[in-house]
């Protein structure tokens, strides 16, 4: 029996859950013809068929969870599992743009069980007690430690029957690496809003304009930084992640370069982001290689926050929602629009001077009338 496997899908996609099968055991197939439909943290990516032949068996339903490198399919008639290379991936409905086309098919060991699981012996000895597989938890202490708190997590998400899925199960997933990780250290201040034109209430584009200034003057803000190496890559450009709500759960994709771009550039880019994460056609690329984040809540509800810093980043900017406030300008009492800001810096990269210029600059740009 030949066996097909879930191949590497790029990004550093690990997992994927079965969205809908489009052939069935006993059917023939054609190369490159399409087998399942799975659902990563990023997009819907459609697999093709390897080879043609006559398939003998499905693994998974809809919903189920398949690793890197686990069994898709089997195809009838004897052989041996090879490297085998499937077709090009960036020719399905809506992964044209993976950075990654070729795949190695039957090679690589399944990813789930690739993963080392450094688990404490309290939870380990709790985990066997439960009947909890510590190799489906994601450790939330020192380099993804599995902890007795984690397993206790699992086992109360058992007894209530919902599991986390796709992109909630990754936001999960990403902010306890964040917890475990970051020093977070958050400083606040208002943007006084009213030397912009009348009626001028979406600022998303002039905060954009105005995180690049103030990273240009104050550039420790916009860096990679390493936790293990304690290493620093400063970024040439700045790429703003943006993010984005919706009901499958956060997406963050990335405008790039923002400090070269003009408004209606970026605006354009900002609408065809919010779009393609909405459809959930966004190439996973798109939602890759942030080097700041802005969360504009204020579109929703809110004043001040204290946003979570996503290593390898080590600030993220949140703006709450505009609103008439009386100001003192002149000497005088007045009623101006004010913009409220929220700077949450990795105090292990960024120190609190850094920060305070940065928010500075900020400020005093989004201030200007232009």
């Amino acid at each position: 029996m030949k066996q097909f496997k879930l191949p590497d899908l790029g990004e550093g996609l690990q997992e994927a859950e079965i969205v809908e099968w489009h052939v069935k055991a006993g059917e023939e197939v054609a190369v490159d013809q399409l087998l399942v439909s799975v659902e990563t943290a990023k997009a819907i990516v459609e697999v093709p068929s390897p080879r043609a032949g006559v398939i003998s068996r499905c693994f998974g339903a809809p919903g189920d969870q398949l690793h890197v490198g686990e069994p898709l399919v089997e195809f009838e008639g004897a052989g041996e599992d090879s490297g085998t290379v499937v077709g090009d991936l960036g020719q399905a409905s809506g992964v044209s743009d993976l950075a990654a086309d070729d795949f190695i098919i039957g090679a690589a060991p399944s990813s789930r069980s690739a993963q080392a699981r450094a688990v404490m012996p309290a939870a380990r000895k709790l985990a066997g007690r439960l009947g909890v597989d510590v190799d489906q938890l994601q450790g939330s202490g020192p380099g993804g430690l599995i902890t007795v708190a984690d397993v206790q997590a699992a086992d109360t998400q058992a007894a209530t029957g919902e599991q986390l899925r796709s992109v909630r199960r990754t936001m999960a997933k990403n902010m306890a690496r964040a917890h475990s990780e970051v020093v977070p250290v958050t400083i606040v201040e208002d943007a006084d809003l009213h030397r912009w034109a009348t009626g001028a209430r979406d600022p998303l584009v002039r905060l954009a304009r105005a995180i690049a200034r103030a990273c240009q003057a104050e550039p420790a803000l916009n860096v990679a930084f390493d936790g293990a190496r304690l290493s620093l890559t400063r970024h040439q450009q700045v790429d703003l992640g943006v993010a984005v709500d919706t009901p499958d759960g956060l997406f963050v994709p990335v405008l790039r370069d923002v400090g070269n771009r003009d408004a209606e550039d970026l605006r354009a880019g900002l609408a065809r982001l919010r779009a393609d994460v909405l459809n959930r056609s966004i190439p996973p690329r798109e939602l890759m290689g942030a080097t700041i984040t802005l969360s504009n809540y204020g579109t929703l509800f809110g004043r001040y926050a204290s946003p979570v810093v996503m290593p390898p980043q080590v600030a993220i900017i949140g703006a709450g929602v505009i609103r008439e406030q009386v100001v003192a300008h002149q000497g005088q009492p007045t009623v101006h629009p004010i913009l409220p800001l929220s700077l949450t810096v990795d105090h292990r990269a960024v120190t609190g001077g850094e920060a305070a210029r940065f928010l500075k600059v900020l400020v005093e740009d989004l201030q200007h009338a232009d």
